[in-house]
């Protein structure tokens, strides 16, 4: 398993903020669970890590910042 921190420059939505605005984990299959630290602190799980690039990816403004593993 590899952590990652969901950092975003810009809040398009105006829900989210800025900053680190969520902690995720991808599992050696590939699945990932990431956990929102604003004021809604709902989990999400994806078939990937792309998946979540592509939904909140928000045109580069926001990016995946791997803390652990390749």
């Amino acid at each position: 398993m590899r952590n990652f921190l969901l950092r975003r420059k810009e809040d398009i939505s105006g829900v989210s903020g800025t900053g680190v605005v969520a902690e995720g984990v991808e599992f050696d299959n590939g699945k990932i669970a990431m956990c929102w630290l604003g004021t809604f602190h709902t989990v999400e799980v994806a078939d990937n890590i792309h998946t979540i690039e592509e939904i909140h990816g928000h045109k580069g403004t926001t990016t995946v910042e791997w803390l652990s593993g390749d």
